[in-house]
């Protein structure tokens, strides 16, 4: 039996190929076999891997679910044509994506909302193993069980130069970032956050020397974005111009980066949309910081900032505003916050991360930390408690620890999904998602791109990754 046919039985002939065009015959079918795709996707390397992913791909299209740009809708934001009633959470499913992108539909769809992303950073696909069309596939294959439709954003998030490794080949690190951007891409990633921000320079004497580096590269990575876009696409293209973790930024920065940026824009791509958005430093760091006995630190971010630079950022450059970084740790009585400040969009992830160590069965939970003590070493540093090293160092679990994921029981995976279904609801109404429907609906108009049978039935590819890379 071909690796086609035994995924077309395995999904009781739900769904059939016509040509390269993928059909479904029973949606009703395809959704009570959804997950035998998923397993496919996820564990099963070689040509049926790719046949699943190809599969979802298409039936999701068959269905109305059609990866899409917010692009147009934070250029209304930008405009003035949408309020700030909403901030976009973009959520890093980092384990069990298509259990977590399951329990988001479904609180979407009771909320009538739809401006949400799912997302993953270059630093995630590494340490998780998932790469974007495994990514895309478990966020596709949630919307089908969870009977979406309508738009879908899926974003790469932190596409992000490293400085060690650009130091050593500029020109190497920059073609590896064009290169995951046209994976991505292919994948049905049609949001993607280019970050050079690791390259600003603060010895050099002015801002725009300090920022040179970083609006110049990250010109020339969205023009090459704007080069391979699907016909009729605009991808939104967001860029950062301070390092999370470092000093909070400035309107100069923010003028001097887009000035800059717009500059390159307008010599490598005339004519074309620049960015949507621009990601800032407001205080916080990636993952919260843990203290001694396993407790966080409590997280300032300057608010004021977020909300004066996302003004600036709207009304002098159109773009939809300002972006969070790191906020999945804060408390819950924060996120309001905001949307009052007006950002268009926070990114988080390790809080959910968190959920899955606390809930996960015991014995597992050990051997990944054992796992760690062996194979993450390097990171424990001599002042470390046990806490503060697992903390740290748990993410390098996931990818190993893949497939006793997936084998987890279903009553496991239930009350992971109860946990986060729980928390996902309560950021989606801090966060102004009710009823967002109506601006997605109104300003994204979703095109329909087709797959390429190459991009999924080549061979996977893999990066080593350096170990400066943000989440």
């Amino acid at each position: 039996m071909s690796d086609l046919n035994e995924l077309l039985t395995a999904i009781d002939n739900s769904v059939a190929l016509e040509g390269t065009t993928v059909k479904v015959r029973d949606a009703a079918r395809l959704r009570a076999n959804i997950d035998k795709l998923v397993e496919f996707s996820a564990l099963r390397p070689g040509e049926i891997q790719g046949w699943a992913r190809y599969i979802v791909r298409g039936a999701a299209l068959d269905l109305g679910i059609v990866p899409a740009s917010i692009n147009d809708l934070y250029l209304a934001r930008g405009r003035g044509d949408v309020p700030v009633t909403f901030t976009t959470p973009a959520l890093n499913l980092r384990v069990l994506s298509y259990q977590s992108a399951r329990a988001v539909f479904r609180i979407a769809k009771k909320m009538n909302g739809a401006a949400f992303i799912f997302e993953i950073a270059r630093s995630e696909i590494g340490y998780t193993a998932q790469r974007p069309a495994e990514y895309a596939t478990n966020v596709l294959a949630a919307a089908i069980a969870e009977d979406w439709t309508g738009p879908v954003f899926i974003q790469g998030d932190h596409f992000q130069v490293s400085a060690k490794k650009y130091a050593a080949d500029a020109q190497g690190e920059t073609n590896a970032v064009k290169d995951l951007a046209r994976e991505a891409i292919a994948a049905g990633f049609f949001n993607i956050d280019i970050d050079t921000s690791t390259l600003v320079d603060i010895s050099r004497p002015t801002v725009p020397e300090q920022q040179e580096t970083n609006f110049g590269l990250s010109s020339e990575i969205a023009a090459f974005i704007r080069d391979v876009e699907p016909k009729d696409v605009t991808i939104s293209i967001g860029a950062e111009i301070g390092e999370v973790g470092g000093h909070n930024s400035t309107e100069e920065e923010l003028r001097a980066f887009m000035e800059g940026f717009d500059a390159g824009m307008k010599k490598r791509a005339p004519g074309k949309t620049g960015l949507s958005k621009i990601s800032i430093q407001t205080g916080t760091s990636h993952g919260g910081t843990v203290l001694p006995d396993g407790t966080l630190a409590k997280v300032s971010i300057d608010f004021d900032t977020l909300r004066e630079l996302s003004r600036v950022a709207r009304k002098d450059y159109g773009l939809g505003g300002t972006v969070q970084h790191g906020a999945s740790t804060l408390p819950e009585d924060a996120f309001h916050k905001f949307v009052e400040n007006e950002a268009i969009e926070v990114h988080l992830a390790t809080g959910f991360m968190t959920m899955f160590y606390e809930t996960i069965p015991a014995d597992l939970r050990q051997q990944m930390y054992v796992w760690l003590d062996k194979n993450s070493a390097a990171e424990r540093k001599p002042d470390m408690t046990d806490e503060q090293f697992y903390y740290k160092a748990r993410k390098n679990a996931l990818g190993p620890f893949k497939s006793q994921i997936y084998g987890l029981p279903a009553s496991q995976k239930d009350k992971i999904d109860a946990a986060w279904h729980s928390q996902f609801e309560k950021l989606f109404n801090l966060l102004g998602v009710k009823d967002t429907r109506q601006y997605v609906d109104k300003f994204v108009k979703p095109v329909r791109v087709a797959p390429d049978m190459k991009s999924y039935l080549g061979k996977e590819v893999s990066e080593a990754m350096a170990d400066d890379l943000q989440d």
